[in-house]
């Protein structure tokens, strides 16, 4: 069982930052070389060989080809004790980056505009400095993850066993986070992001000349009705103390202006924090379509997906977060509790397995420029948060690995 007793144990704290502070011109280097080389899901072959070319000049084990391209990096203190696991993603977006900087992608339609070319930088740094000073109790596994933005590499690590042989006792993870400014660190416990669940339906009515429409079944009145009945779920069906979204991002129908379209698509998404909606949506999206078919006549296919689950932290490990984040961020803003978000991330899975926290760390400069939103083409980060994401994990390692 995880306690909170984990929380007062002596850190050398002026030894581990000069030597962090120190490593920071590398910890750029690395960032901007993996900027430049940007990799989408399943495809990061690049990424995987840089990561693995460092892990082996630091003599560190680790295993390839994990999840197709993901790696596991073992680092084990100089005594047994608990197993703490650290996870990165790896992976970029299918983004144009706009950027005129001397790193930019040079992958054409591909571009880090999430952070995670930080992500590793940051689980790099970690590793080095952990295999340079191996004096704590226990063992760290740090998680290199591909596709976390799609189709999930965190499921299929899982199911390839990287969370056993040694059995992970917990685990930790950040993203960097440019709605938090620079020297902040947003940690809660209980629910961080939401669920992520998508729909795709097609709308089956019967076309027809605009001039005549008794003698069709429009489609596009279906499906805006279906629109708009949608919208009632989180407002009379889900209890107004949680959080939910259901959002129709696409409506595609018709071929020309006279003509009553035969078909119409709608695609959407659905969020919500609590477990207890995890089968609800669909169930809910399918009966609101059917009863406005029915009421004209018409017919549906639907395709419903759940992506994944909510990102739940566990209270004793965020504590554990929250007590190394007071120390290291010197801001006056500090911790920051009340940073939930509708983003959906698949380190959710890690979560459902074993008790965690993954948590926001702070990266936006708006003095530089580098505030730009996520997965925005202009994205950048205060490369400052590389050395305060590396304090961060060394000091959880430090104090959960401990006699």
């Amino acid at each position: 069982m995880i306690t909170s007793t984990f929380l007062n144990p002596v850190v050398d704290v002026s030894r581990i930052r000069s030597e962090i502070q120190a490593l920071q011109p590398q910890l750029v280097a690395w960032r901007r070389g993996l900027h430049q080389r940007p990799e989408l899901g399943f495809c990061e072959h690049l990424t995987a060989e840089f990561i693995a070319q460092k892990l082996t000049e630091w003599g560190i084990e680790y295993q390839t080809g994990v999840a197709q391209t993901g790696i596991v990096a073992t680092i084990a203190g100089e005594q047994p004790g608990p197993v703490l696991a650290i996870r990165a993603d790896m992976d970029a977006l299918p983004i144009q980056e706009a950027n005129q900087v001397p790193y930019k992608s040079q992958h054409d339609g591909k571009m880090h505009a999430c952070g995670h070319d930080g992500h590793v930088t940051i689980a790099l740094g970690t590793a080095y400095y952990l295999s340079q000073h191996r004096d704590f109790c226990g063992t760290a596994k740090i998680i290199f993850q591909p596709a976390e933005e799609g189709p999930g590499g965190a499921k299929p690590m899982i199911e390839a066993g990287v969370l056993k042989n040694p059995d992970v006792d917990a685990i930790v993870g950040l993203h960097l986070w440019n709605q938090l400014p620079l020297g902040t660190v947003g940690v809660r416990s209980g629910a961080l992001m939401a669920a992520v669940e998508t729909f795709h339906c097609t709308i089956l009515g019967k076309g027809g000349h605009g001039a005549i429409p008794q003698q069709t079944i429009d489609s596009i009145v279906v499906g805006s009705q279906v629109v708009n009945a949608l919208q009632t779920i989180v407002a009379r069906n889900i209890d107004p103390i949680e959080s939910a979204v259901v959002t129709v991002g696409e409506f595609h129908a018709g071929t020309a202006l006279n003509v009553i379209a035969n078909t119409a698509r709608l695609s959407g998404t659905v969020r919500y924090f609590s477990p207890n909606y995890a089968n609800y949506f669909s169930q809910r999206i399918e009966q609101i379509i059917a009863g406005v078919c029915q009421c004209h006549g018409a017919k549906f296919e639907l395709d419903y997906q759940p992506l994944y689950p909510p990102v739940i932290n566990d209270g004793a490990i965020a504590d554990l977060v929250r007590s190394v984040a007071e120390t290291v961020v010197e801001s006056p803003l500090g911790v920051v509790p009340n940073c939930q978000t509708m983003g959906g991330e698949d380190m959710s899975f890690f979560l459902q397995e074993v008790p965690g926290c993954y948590f926001f760390l702070g990266s936006a400069n708006s003095a530089k420029g580098l505030d730009f939103p996520h997965h925005h083409p202009r994205f950048d980060f205060d490369e400052t948060a590389l050395g305060m994401g590396v304090e961060i994990f060394v000091r959880c390692v430090e104090k959960f690995c401990r006699a």
